[in-house]
């Protein structure tokens, strides 16, 4: 790049620098730096948008527009071609601004009489804070060193409004005032406590240097440093050959990948400094890959983003032990977080709160299992919230309250009054039966993945362990877990169980839970792609190795294995024959057997309500998965907010399904259960009692509910009531057991 291009970019640089260090409100600033701009680059206009709201931008302030358009003029998301470019988060470079396709004209602004239009996003680590334009009268076309040195200066109003230099009239918010997050819930639950950042944000307070040559010392020295932290960190873990090493030798890659380096060279040579260059090219990386249409360029992003976060961390010294002290009622607040970290943090968590994730992650398996309230999709508050901070989590409602107000905190306090209450009054009928008023008695048993849920075994009252999720100890290491590890750890299970039934799941992988050593499949739609028994038939010496350490697990106890995802007949009898195969072979090599031996089938997807006789005949016991089979039921994905809150549980079409389940397992004199969320939530659970289920299964805080509730009705009765719904053409029976439910 030339050097006076070079120099004026430094130039530039140097006065917006001086700018923010100078006395003065967030506007007078503002305006400042429009002039700046527009002074250096040449051009009669320099504009600066930013959010408002997450759809909203706004013109914060213009050098060459009409004044009074500041503040007054907003855009939507997407609306013109300054919404373009915060949508997308690329720059928008045209001569002829007026022809581009939604060019929107604002005439309260008079910029009809300029022509070329370039715009570029302001935004920080995906965060898109607003719009940078300049135009000019001229129809011409900006250079690649004017579009480059526009970024540039973009990513310095980026870290001045982290450092809440300016925001407009937002400009005093950051970092003190309420805030509330909708989001979407992961885990039900209520939790008070303060923020502990899993990984605090490196916050860049030099994004200016005079000196590049220093700065590309300082950045060639820090690079030095990650690639040997990365070579030894992939050497530790020796992940040998196969999918894994792959995918390790890919993040080596990028560690070592000269031209990452030279781009951020290129930044600092116009001004910035190292941190402000490593930021400038993880923001910019970031925009490409997020919509490129390859899944998996996308899931690349966490490599970048992880490669870029230890960068920055070996820059500013700000590492992982920034000195902070872990509150004693810790809240953690993630962008994300995998399942062997969140481990890590176990019980003494209060609640999480991620930024991504979904309802189905490893991160989400595991706050069940911890029995943590979990809220995910909670946008941006990591750029929020601070260590430390009050926060209010509301599983139930998808929502988060940081630095709450007073009358809020109070109100929040009294719903987690009232639940404790209700729990107290539940903790009454822990050691008393599920029976109905009409005589009937449901078995309530408790979903359960690690050795911390069975505690709750005794003290939730329930009477087995309907469902434990045998995939969270593959899921949290770095490579297959040895037959003898297994075999220790299912003994262990069964002698903390006290001889009540564990439903042990086979390996249920695929689709949402993808093993850390086991190659994303690049599939369409991964729930109905490659996953579960599938998995385990084409794999066979995993799931030979898990049955012998079950078998091996159980010596002299009773053995329940149940497959997951079943969806045609013979894949029960292959899985059922490797069993047996098993089980003999531990015969004839002397070692000790389970007294008894139960083999059951999850039954997920529709097909198998139709399935012939014969298949329920084979099974000894049958467990209805029934957040699988309802979203198969309704085609809707329970990992797309769009529509999994779409369909009811309660559609009478759905309710007619599983009455069909419950006939035929009865004429197969096979028990079957319910398994899922919705067991767990006491208007659903009475109405599948009424239907004939016998045996439920759900997280342990939903017994003492569920027993409450079942213990008040009369399932007949009930029966009638859905029954006569149904003859009336009720498309949903939500409102009449509902209103039923008050009358008793």
């Amino acid at each position: 790049m030339p050097e006076r291009k070079d120099s004026e970019s430094r130039k530039l640089l140097r006065r917006l620098r001086e700018t923010l260090a100078a006395p003065g409100g967030g506007q007078h600033r503002l305006d400042q730096i429009t002039h700046h701009i527009a002074d250096s680059m040449g051009t009669e206009v320099c504009s600066i948008y930013l959010f408002r709201d997450p759809e909203t931008l706004e013109l914060c302030a213009t050098e060459g527009l009409k004044p009074e358009a500041v503040h007054k003029t907003r855009l939507r998301l997407g609306e013109g071609l300054v919404g373009r470019v915060a949508r997308t988060g690329r720059h928008v470079n045209t001569a002829d601004a007026p022809g581009e396709p939604g060019f929107r004209y604002m005439p309260e602004t008079g910029e009809e009489v300029f022509s070329s239009f370039l715009g570029v996003p302001i935004q920080r680590v995906g965060e898109r804070l607003g719009v940078l334009v300049v135009q000019s009268r001229s129809a011409r076309q900006f250079s690649e060193d004017e579009v480059y040195g526009l970024e540039v200066v973009a990513m310095v109003l980026a870290e001045m409004a982290e450092l809440g230099a300016f925001l407009g009239s937002q400009a005093d918010s950051l970092h003190h005032f309420p805030i509330m997050f909708r989001g979407t819930t992961g885990q039900e639950g209520t939790a008070e406590g303060h923020v502990w950042l899993h990984e605090p944000r490196v916050v860049i307070t030099n994004p200016v240097a005079d000196d590049p040559l220093k700065e590309k010392a300082r950045l060639n020295e820090a690079v030095a440093m990650l690639r040997t932290t990365v070579d030894s960190l992939l050497a530790a873990a020796d992940m040998g050959s196969g999918d894994s090493a792959e995918v390790m030798e890919t993040y080596r890659m990028f560690a070592h990948s000269r031209s990452w380096l030279r781009r951020m060279e290129e930044a600092i040579d116009l001004g910035l400094s190292a941190e402000a260059a490593v930021e400038k090219e993880q923001s910019q990386a970031r925009a490409r890959l997020e919509s490129a249409a390859d899944p998996y360029l996308r899931d690349r992003l966490h490599d970048l983003d992880d490669l870029s976060n230890r960068l920055l961390r070996i820059l500013t010294g700000q590492g992982r032990d920034t000195g902070a002290e872990m509150p004693e009622d810790p809240i953690l607040v993630a962008r994300n977080i995998g399942p062997a970290e969140l481990l890590d943090y176990g019980r003494r968590l209060k609640g999480v709160v991620l930024e991504e994730g979904s309802v189905g992650s490893h991160a989400a398996i595991v706050a069940r299992a911890l029995a943590i309230p979990l809220v995910i999709h909670a946008e941006r508050i990591t750029s929020e919230a601070l260590n430390g901070d009050l926060i209010l989590v509301d599983g139930d409602m998808g929502t988060v309250h940081l630095r709450p107000e007073e009358t809020v905190t109070k109100a929040f306090r009294d719903k987690m009054a009232m639940q404790a209450e209700a729990q107290q009054r539940y903790a009454g009928l822990r050691d008393l039966p599920a029976t109905s008023t009409c005589g009937t008695t449901i078995q309530l048993y408790m979903n359960a993945g690690l050795m911390a849920d069975l505690p709750s075994l005794e003290s939730s009252g329930a009477e087995g362990v309907g469902l434990f999720r045998t995939e969270l100890q593959f899921l949290t290491r770095t490579k297959v877990p040895r037959r003898g590890e297994l075999a220790a750890l299912y003994a262990h299970v069964l002698d903390n169980a006290h001889g009540k039934p564990v439903m042990f799941r086979t390996l249920d992988i695929g689709s949402d839970k993808v093993l850390p050593y086991m190659k994303p499949q690049d599939e369409p739609n991964p729930a109905m792609g490659w996953r579960a028994i599938r998995v385990g038939l084409d794999k066979r010496g995993v799931l030979r190795m898990q049955l012998q350490a079950l078998i091996r697990a159980a010596i002299g106890q009773p053995l329940h294995v149940m497959f997951p995802f079943i969806t045609e007949m013979n894949e029960f009898e292959e899985a059922h024959k490797l069993l047996m195969e098993q089980l003999a072979r531990e015969q004839r090599l002397g070692h000790a057997l389970p007294s008894d031996i139960r083999v059951g089938a999850m039954l997920e997807t529709p097909s198998m309500a139709f399935a012939p006789k014969k298949f329920f005949e084979m099974c000894d016991f049958i467990s209805v998965g029934g957040n699988d089979l309802k979203q198969f039921f309704f085609a809707a994905d329970r990992e797309n907010e769009m529509v999994r809150r779409r369909y009811d549980t309660l559609n009478t079409s759905f309710i007619t399904l599983l009455e069909q389940i419950v006939q035929r397992c009865d004429e197969a004199r096979v028990p079957v259960s319910f398994c899922g969320e919705d067991a767990g939530r006491p208007i659903e659970a009475v109405t599948f009692a009424a239907l004939g289920f016998r045996r439920l299964s759900m997280r342990p805080a939903s017994i003492g509910p569920v027993k409450h509730l079942i213990r008040r009705v009369n399932l007949s009765e009930l029966k009638r009531v859905i029954d006569d719904a149904r003859a009336a053409g009720e498309i949903n029976l939500r409102r009449p057991v509902t209103e039923w439910l008050a009358r008793q």
